[in-house]
């Protein structure tokens, strides 16, 4: 008996699989080891393989690829309307074993060895910098316990925090004054974490054309490009440039019912991370074009959209617009061109 279609339940050492046959019957659905997963599939006939998209699944996906096998991977909450009954390890295999076959189901792009090494590098920068900023806020409010008011910003810590501690004339104790030595030497620290990060990541983009290429876009720059490039693979897998958008939750969510239109806030769906460095940059552009007088022969869109709504509406707007020239470039492999206006067919 020929089997067509698996699925598998991913997990650190105990695997579900479930197969079912050319007819969708059920051939199987069994545990196996992380020791025995290789061996069980090189000795099967190439067949599709659906996993959710959740931790090591690129890894599997690549390596279950080079057998011979055809590998999607599906979100996970787009796999939890098909499990039938109470949530176990192989009614999930049976429920992604039908997922997959679904010509509706959306299917999430595998990343390479490269993507997943770029991506971890932003990973952890991004964690360092949450330290750092948590640990910021902890030295202004352990200060403002002792009546001692640091503005926010880093810079201001690393700058007033010294002075506070050497002056004698505040009414910190002595050993007060040494933890918040250790604590600012530790803020230091992560700063420097950062920094030789973001220096990975800026070398990196350096040396990727399509990442280069994306630089040249108004509000991204060389650590949202090289984001960009290794979350979003093969642009050719999206079918245009709002479905990157709506990939980045950059589009309105809808209540619409009876032939009503009802368009709520942006969905907020997909990486927030990407998300959230697109609508930074796009803050940068208003920022500059509203307050240092540039861009305005480039960006009337945008100062069209500025005098019709406030800054946050135009900033999520200009994110969405970046994100399918993104997809534009990317797809066609083309040169970000200013005031660029497409040909009518």
């Amino acid at each position: 008996m020929k089997i067509t279609t698996i699925g598998i339940d991913l997990a650190k050492n105990v695997f579900q699989v479930h197969g079912v046959d050319e007819h969708g019957k059920a051939v199987f659905n069994k545990p196996l080891k992380r020791e025995q997963m290789a061996a069980f599939f090189v000795n099967l006939p190439p067949c599709l393989i659906g996993m959710e998209a959740c931790g090591s699944a690129h890894h599997w996906s690549r390596k279950l690829q080079g057998m011979g096998h055809t590998v999607r991977l599906m979100a996970p909450q787009f796999v939890k309307p098909y499990v039938k009954t109470n949530k176990n390890d192989a009614a999930d295999a049976a429920a992604i074993c039908e997922a997959v076959t679904r010509p509706s189901m959306r299917f999430v792009p595998i990343k390479n060895v490269e993507q997943q090494g770029v991506l971890a590098l932003h990973r952890v920068r991004q964690g360092f910098v949450k330290a750092r900023t948590a640990q910021a806020n902890q030295i202004r409010g352990l200060l403002a316990e002792f009546g001692v008011i640091v503005p926010q910003g880093i810079g201001h810590i690393t700058q007033r925090v010294p002075m506070l501690i050497e002056d004698a004339a505040n009414e910190l104790p002595g050993v007060f004054r040494l933890l918040i030595q250790r604590l600012l030497d530790h803020l230091k620290e992560l700063d420097r974490q950062v920094q030789e990060l973001e220096a990975q990541i800026v070398a990196w983009h350096r040396q990727s054309d399509l990442s280069r290429k994306l630089g040249q876009i108004p509000g991204i720059g060389p650590i949202t490009a090289c984001a960009l490039v290794a979350s979003l693979g093969d642009a050719k897998n999206f079918k245009d440039g709002r479905q990157v958008a709506a990939w980045l939750g950059l589009v309105p969510r809808q209540h619409s019912s009876g032939g009503k239109q009802n368009l709520l806030g942006i969905s907020k769906r997909g990486d927030t991370y990407l998300r959230t460095l697109l609508i930074h940059g796009a803050r940068s552009v208003i920022y500059h074009a509203q307050n240092k007088g540039q861009g305005s022969a480039q960006c009337g869109w945008l100062h069209g959209v500025l005098q019709r709504r406030n800054k946050n509406v135009a900033a999520v707007a200009l994110a969405n617009k970046n994100a399918r020239v993104v997809w534009a470039l990317l797809a066609h492999g083309r040169s970000y061109e200013a005031g660029y206006v497409r040909e009518s067919v």
